[in-house]
């Protein structure tokens, strides 16, 4: 065996084990790009509740009209991800995690910065929403490509036996994206007059993503891909015959992407019911203020930060299902429990409902790049998870607030939601228990299995890794 070979073999045995070489370095770089990117996308969903609908649409009289408006451009976001997803996916797959992630950060970044130039209806007319969609469609299709790398970066370099603890934490840096949009808006709307506010410092939280981009993208350069994954991609190159890529998954598995759009639909729902739609109840039906409903938000998000990574542990002390499960029959409950606390008007009660529907929400959200990382083998595993996660939010994350505002203006009540999110919430439990438990499954097994099925060399003998250190 040469040299690079046992180098090969003795660095794919230590991430086996748990002693991945800079798995902590991999974990900061995947969290703070995607706190970057989750900044940009949470920051225009904050301000399309709080402002876009006054600021670049006409007036007719119903302030719910404006933000049911804004809630569509919202949407194209939502439209755009899957494309991203299947584009970058491709790319993620054949050229790596770490060129991909490169390029969507730089992509997000420019489009939220220009959001922050443009004029509104009053300087512009339609052609003021006409950019905003453009430009929101640029933003989803890159966030699209970015998630699916995020997680795979971690989840290919972690030991089975912590494998959703670890990929959990990228998930628990969307909340700090969340949680910086909110307090730049909340600091914004506590210095400014309302005027003031409206009229220009909503663009200040825009501009800033030209800074913070920065920071995201320099870490990224530190970071080497998986062995697994290289290992892959040299059997992808020296089996000319081997696919990978969107149409491969589609084709080979699924069944694996329809199962990860399932257990994407309650979750994707409910945490933009909790974020988005609370927001506007509170704000329509109680005239709640601006900045209290920012600071309850925020408050929420610190919590949903620290609870993911515990739910990751479980995930991996109890499986994979189980503690789905606990997420899909919860997140059931919660609007009925939510919404008479929001009705008490009582500051601490409504932080405590937002804080409550985001821990119910972790149960699902923390384990699943663990869960759809191990549906695919590595050589489709980013355009599996991709389109698997991004396709679903086109119906489901994208129209769950712009429902529940139809509903709110239609029915002036929030049962009709709750039922929505219960209908949701049964959807997914039923694809939980569909499938396998996974918990401490090794990635290189998933690969041999694929290899074997049909008919293929093993990866890790293309590559020259001798044995599967597990």
């Amino acid at each position: 065996m040469g040299v690079n070979q046992r180098s090969s073999a003795a660095t794919a045995g230590a991430a086996e084990n748990g002693h991945e070489p800079g798995l902590k370095k991999v974990v900061a770089a995947s969290m703070v790009g995607t706190v970057v990117e989750w900044y940009e996308f949470f920051l225009y969903a904050t301000a399309a509740t709080l402002v876009f609908g006054k600021y670049f649409f006409p007036a007719t009289g119903n302030e719910l009209d404006g933000i049911i408006s804004a809630f569509l451009t919202y949407a194209v976001g939502f439209v755009a991800r899957p494309l991203g997803g299947i584009v970058f996916g491709q790319i993620g797959d054949k050229l790596g995690r770490k060129p991909t992630l490169q390029l969507t950060i730089v992509i997000i970044g420019a489009s939220t910065f220009l959001m922050g130039c443009l004029p509104g209806f009053a300087q512009a007319g339609y052609w003021a929403p006409a950019m905003l969609v453009a430009l929101r469609f640029i933003q989803g299709f890159a966030l699209g490509g970015e998630w699916g790398g995020a997680v795979l970066l971690v989840a290919e370099h972690s030991p089975n036996k912590s494998r959703a603890f670890w990929s959990s934490w990228p998930q628990a840096a969307v909340p700090v994206g969340n949680l910086l949009a909110t307090l730049v808006l909340f600091i914004m709307s506590t210095m400014l007059s309302s005027e003031a506010f409206l009229g220009w410092g909503w663009r200040v939280a825009f501009w800033l993503s030209a800074v913070i981009v920065f920071v995201g993208y320099y870490i990224r350069t530190h970071v080497t891909e998986a062995p697994i994954f290289l290992e892959a991609k040299a059997q992808v190159e020296s089996e000319k015959a081997i696919s990978y890529g969107v149409g491969e998954v589609l084709r080979k598995y699924p069944k694996g992407v329809f199962q990860a759009m399932g257990l994407r639909f309650a979750e994707n729902i409910m945490y933009y019911l909790v974020v988005s739609f609370v927001v506007v109840y509170l704000k329509t039906v109680h005239k709640y203020d601006t900045s209290q409903l920012l600071l309850a938000l925020l408050i929420a998000h610190v919590i949903h930060f620290l609870v993911i990574p515990q739910v990751g542990r479980l995930a991996d002390s109890w499986g994979r299902k189980p503690v789905y499960l606990i997420g899909a029959v919860t997140g059931a409950i919660w609007p009925f429990i939510a919404f008479p606390m929001f009705d008490t008007k009582n500051a601490v009660i409504i932080v405590l409902g937002v804080t409550i529907g985001l821990i119910f929400h972790a149960f699902m959200y923390a384990g699943q790049p663990a869960i759809m990382s191990e549906l695919f083998p590595t050589r489709m595993r980013y355009s599996g998870v991709s389109l698997g996660s991004q396709v679903t939010s086109i119906f489901a994350g994208s129209l769950a607030p712009l429902f529940a505002t139809q509903w709110l203006k239609d029915t002036h009540s929030w049962v009709p939601t709750a039922i929505y999110l219960v209908i949701a919430c049964i959807i997914t439990a039923a694809v939980v228990l569909t499938l396998k438990e996974t918990r401490g499954v090794s990635l290189r097994d998933i690969d041999d299995a694929d290899a074997e099925r049909h008919g293929l060399p093993i990866p890790s003998s293309v590559a020259g890794a001798v044995g599967r250190h597990s």
